[in-house]
């Protein structure tokens, strides 16, 4: 290209992006500049527009003869990729290379105008504002963003007021699915990918080691967070409501340093919330099953010897009585009910949780 034909070229990328036409408008031009085929791709070498005749140039990912492929950068940031076939093409250098600066500043904007939109999206996903999940999927789409099947939320704050959203994206990890990580006043809400049952325990372990990753990052302050039950995308508001209240729960039994699950706190996330008889009941079966389960397959009687346990007010001697056990067996039989249940026998907290389990279920058979 001559000089004058160089600034005409630079004049007419100039009107495209001022008229709004995007990355597609700007392939275009450099296509009828040039009368070569153009693709251009994102960070991701994914394609986002293509324009001309003829077969469209080979991916930046596999190159390839008669092909110039130059970055679509600004500073140190890069947005994508822009490649032109040059097979028996004149030098097409000045116009790839302005184009790309066009490119990368339309980019540029698009990444500000998108990370409002993808924001935008989680907050009303975290309101409920969406009517179910095909709604939402079909929102998320338009906004560049893939939602998994169910999430795990997790809700976080500092006691020394930090924003959290940088650790929190830092942290977890996606999966099946994009990681939403929302700031609500002084809390941090991430809702993380969990579409199999080993993608949920990450999220919860990953969670629950935020405060010595904290400390390890030197993040002001401490941590304080609640983790939600693995939930269906279609209930993400009743995920979240679950973690903030396992959030409540935890910092005002334990203070901060501490991130916990709505399902560990057991009793104290009914009292708190004023479960309904429903909830109680489906409390109690969940606390209880995992002995039943152990007894049905065993045939042993450690959801027995946990009520008579109870009801002697903890004696192990009158227990093996009752049983007409060894008092061994007993304390054997409450290790074992500690490790099915995941409920330390010794803890205040985690007795309360399986006495009203146990008494939710005689009331209730």
């Amino acid at each position: 290209m001559t000089a004058e034909e160089v600034v005409e070229f630079a004049e007419a990328l100039a009107r495209v992006a001022a008229g709004g036409g995007g990355a597609a408008a700007l392939a275009a031009a450099l296509a009828g500049a040039t009368g070569r085929p153009v693709l251009v791709e994102d960070a991701e070498r994914r394609p986002i527009a293509t324009a001309g005749k003829g077969s469209l140039p080979a991916s930046s990912r596999s190159g390839g003869n008669g092909v110039r492929t130059i970055p679509i950068a600004a500073g140190a940031a890069q947005f994508g990729w822009l490649s032109i076939s040059t097979a028996g093409a004149d030098d097409v250098d000045s116009a790839l290379r302005l184009t790309a600066s066009a490119l990368a500043v339309e980019l540029s904007r698009e990444a500000g105008r998108g990370a409002g939109r993808k924001r935008s999206f989680w907050e009303r996903l975290i309101d409920g504002g969406y009517p179910d999940a095909a709604a939402a999927r079909e929102e998320a789409a338009t906004r560049g963003i893939a939602l998994a099947n169910s999430f795990v939320c997790v809700a976080l704050e500092s006691d020394a007021g930090a924003n959290l959203a940088r650790l929190a994206s830092e942290s977890f990890r996606p999966g099946e699915g994009d990681v939403g990580v929302i700031d609500r006043g002084a809390q941090c809400i991430v809702l993380v990918p969990a579409t199999r049952e080993i993608d949920a325990e990450n999220a919860r372990t990953t969670a629950t080691l935020l405060p010595k990753t904290a400390t390890k990052r030197h993040v002001e302050g401490t941590i304080a967070g609640g983790i939600s039950a693995a939930t269906p995308l279609g209930e993400i508001a009743h995920g979240v409501s679950q973690a903030q209240a396992a959030l409540a729960i935890a910092r005002k039994l334990y203070g901060f340093g501490r991130v916990t699950s709505f399902d560990d706190l057991g009793a104290y996330a009914l009292l708190y919330r004023g479960a309904s008889a429903d909830e109680l009941r489906a409390f109690s079966r969940r606390t209880l099953e995992p002995l039943r389960a152990y007894d049905d397959k065993h045939q042993t009687e450690l959801e027995r010897t946990l009520k008579l346990y109870f009801a002697s007010g903890q004696n192990v001697k009158t227990s093996a009585a009752d049983l007409a056990v060894h008092r061994h067996t007993v304390f054997y039989r409450l290790r074992q009910i500690g490790e099915i249940t995941g409920r330390s026998l010794e803890s205040p907290h985690d007795q309360l949780t399986l006495r009203l389990a146990i008494a939710i279920d005689a009331l209730n058979t």
